[in-house]
């Protein structure tokens, strides 16, 4: 077998490996438990006055019975406290608190908070209507401490796309390898146990919060995967913007790796060696003509993509266009590892 051709089978196996646990974990039958707790919402904010009406609409549009809504000003400099403090609803309550940082305005919500289920969410996302139900039924037993949702990308740039088809992609692993032993409840839609929370002295205060908080959850009970909580959110719609907040998530994830099948550094390593198969194979299949193998890499990685754009509710664009979105996310997250790798090496010299 030739390099390429060997190059091609390693991205396909590695693509197929999950691809495949995809497609069987739509079969499976997965636990949940039907109970109402009383659940509270916290909705941490800075500077979001354009944003935070239509995420404390959503969260108040929630098809659940028992529930309230916290807002937390986290000391914004425009008027996001006066637009949450607009909204008249008595499950409703807006504090405005001196800047400290995300993880500082969950705990001041969690201390205000009486539901035995704390869900989170962000100022700039909106709650499917039920993203709350869904998440509470995956607390199945009691040593369920946590329960994260799927987020989605909102928006119609390329780069907007790229980012809903990167978490289509990220659904399409949490169902297939980390359906109840997901390695991070994502912030803008999650919930937790409080009691499980006030253990381990509230959310922890980490420059990637929701990461930090399931793996210390996670050294006591489980976090589960709820595929049926879905929330939309904004992400960057600039190169820059993107590439400086990859980087504080990448750099945070490698202080805090452990806790699951994707956050440990065989993984990453793996990822990386694929990554990097990902963006010289298909161009040099092109160069050196092999338009045959070329044209069964864009037909598996479209394929791939279809089924959860189907499954998960996804724009068939994503699916069409993910070839070119997967290489493009290859070149971005290998040239953004390297970085990553080279600043933790540094440091330590």
């Amino acid at each position: 077998m030739d390099p390429l051709s060997l190059g091609l089978f390693l991205i396909l196996l590695w693509d197929g490996y999950f691809f495949f646990n995809y497609i069987i974990s739509l079969f499976r039958n997965y636990r949940i438990r039907e109970w109402e707790p009383k659940v509270s919402i916290i909705i941490p904010a800075y500077n979001e006055g354009e944003k935070v009406l239509k995420a404390i609409n959503s969260a108040l549009s929630q098809d659940y019975p028992d529930f309230e809504v916290i807002v937390v000003d986290d000391g914004s400099e425009d008027n996001t406290f006066k637009v949450a403090n607009s909204v008249n609803d008595p499950r409703l309550r807006v504090y405005r608190v001196a800047h400290g940082g995300k993880a500082k305005a969950l705990n001041f919500g969690l201390s205000k908070a009486s539901g035995e289920i704390v869900v989170t969410t962000d100022a700039d996302s909106y709650l499917e209507r039920d993203a709350v139900k869904e998440l509470v039924r995956r607390f199945y037993s009691n040593e369920i401490f946590g329960v994260g949702g799927q987020v989605r990308v909102s928006g119609g740039s390329f780069l907007e796309m790229a980012q809903d088809a990167e978490h289509l992609r990220i659904a399409m692993f949490r169902r297939a390898k980390e359906f109840d032993d997901l390695s991070v409840a994502p912030g803008p839609v999650s919930a937790f146990r409080r009691e499980a929370l006030e253990r381990i002295g509230g959310f922890v205060e980490d420059i990637v919060e929701d990461y930090a908080t399931t793996k210390a959850l996670k050294a006591f009970g489980k976090v589960v995967y709820a595929p049926g909580a879905r929330v939309w959110t904004e992400m960057p719609k600039s190169i820059g913007v993107l590439w400086r907040q990859r980087k504080r998530w990448f750099l945070g994830d490698l202080m805090n790796l452990g806790g699951g099948f994707t956050k440990d550094w065989a993984f990453l390593i793996l990822g990386d060696v694929v990554a990097f198969l990902d963006v010289i194979v298909p161009p040099l299949l092109l160069v050196t003509g092999n338009f045959t193998l070329f044209a069964l890499w864009w037909f598996f990685e479209t394929l791939t993509m279809l089924l959860p754009t189907l499954f998960e509710g996804g724009r068939l664009i994503n699916a069409l266009l993910f070839p070119i979105i997967v290489w493009f996310w290859a070149a971005f997250y290998l040239t953004l590892h390297i970085y990553g790798y080279l600043s933790v090496l540094l440091e330590r010299v």
